[in-house]
């Protein structure tokens, strides 16, 4: 049997194995299964050498060790060397590769949804393992005209910061791209507010910001990258003050076509049924 995971802590949440097992009845993998497991650190290392020797085939991770795996992984492509954020493993040449499919899931969530970022304001709330790659697809990709970008601990995202501000070639940006704010203090208005922490996976937790000036702002659009539950107080008070509002079942449902079309070669399809799984 072809055993594969998905590693986080919490994750109860998580609807992975939902999805990925339905695929692979669906496209007839028979010998295949996914399982969700709740790890601690300590047992990254070990999930590697599982994999590396084939007692697992393939490990998504999320919250809180998409960067701490990062550390016990051979090898990885030149973007996830520099956000040292990894949401996917594969064994491939004796090696453990880690990859990020978020930031590509994150791009194409945003396209379906008729949303581009080409020289809009940005709020990041969050500096954690999965923010490195969305500050990447605004930079890279998107051309976002600002980023501000907050979290709790203000050191960290400092440090993401300086991590874009000394990327190389064409990586690098104009120096006030990335402007760091302070934790609930407000910024200029932007064209959208997302939330990569894992604030509201409870249902009574709250992201206690002042968002008043948004009322009424119905070009705005508030995403949350929680998916489960579907809508988070974040996205509920979004959806009172008049906001357009996202959760991050799509990005979820994209990053997870990619991981699996690596593991198998099958490229999954994402239509109206794969989508009402989730519901």
């Amino acid at each position: 049997m072809n055993k594969y995971l998905v590693i986080g802590n919490p994750i109860d949440h998580s609807l992975s194995p939902l999805l990925h097992n339905y695929w692979f009845k669906k496209y007839r993998f028979s010998d295949s299964i996914y399982e969700k497991k709740k790890v601690e650190k300590g047992d990254l290392k070990k999930i590697v050498e599982q994999i590396k020797k084939e007692e697992i085939k393939g490990v998504n991770v999320t919250v809180p060790f998409k960067r701490e795996i990062f550390n016990y992984i051979d090898d990885a492509p030149q973007d996830v060397q520099l956000t040292k954020s990894v949401n996917t493993l594969v064994k491939e040449n004796d090696k453990v590769v880690g990859y990020n499919t978020d930031q590509q899931g994150f791009e194409i969530s945003l396209v379906k949804n008729d949303w581009f970022s080409k020289n809009k304001k940005v709020l990041i709330i969050g500096a954690g393992g999965v923010t490195p790659s969305i500050l990447s697809s605004f930079i890279k990709i998107n051309g976002a005209k600002k980023i501000y970008l907050t979290n709790r601990t203000r050191e960290k995202a400092e440090e993401l910061k300086k991590l874009w501000d000394t990327a190389p070639g064409i990586l690098q940006i104009k120096e006030d791209t990335i402007e760091i704010i302070d934790w609930e203090k407000k910024c200029e208005l932007c064209d959208l507010v997302i939330n990569t922490t894992s604030v509201g996976l409870k249902k009574d937790e709250k992201i206690n910001f002042d968002f008043s000036d948004y009322i009424n702002k119905k070009e705005v659009l508030f995403y949350d990258l929680i998916y489960n539950p579907r809508e988070t107080n974040f996205l509920k008070e979004a959806k009172i003050r008049g906001n357009k509002t996202m959760n991050g079942k799509m990005m979820f449902l994209w990053q997870a076509h990619l991981a699996f079309k690596m593991w198998t070669g099958v490229s999954p399809k994402i239509n109206d049924e794969v989508i009402k799984l989730l519901d």
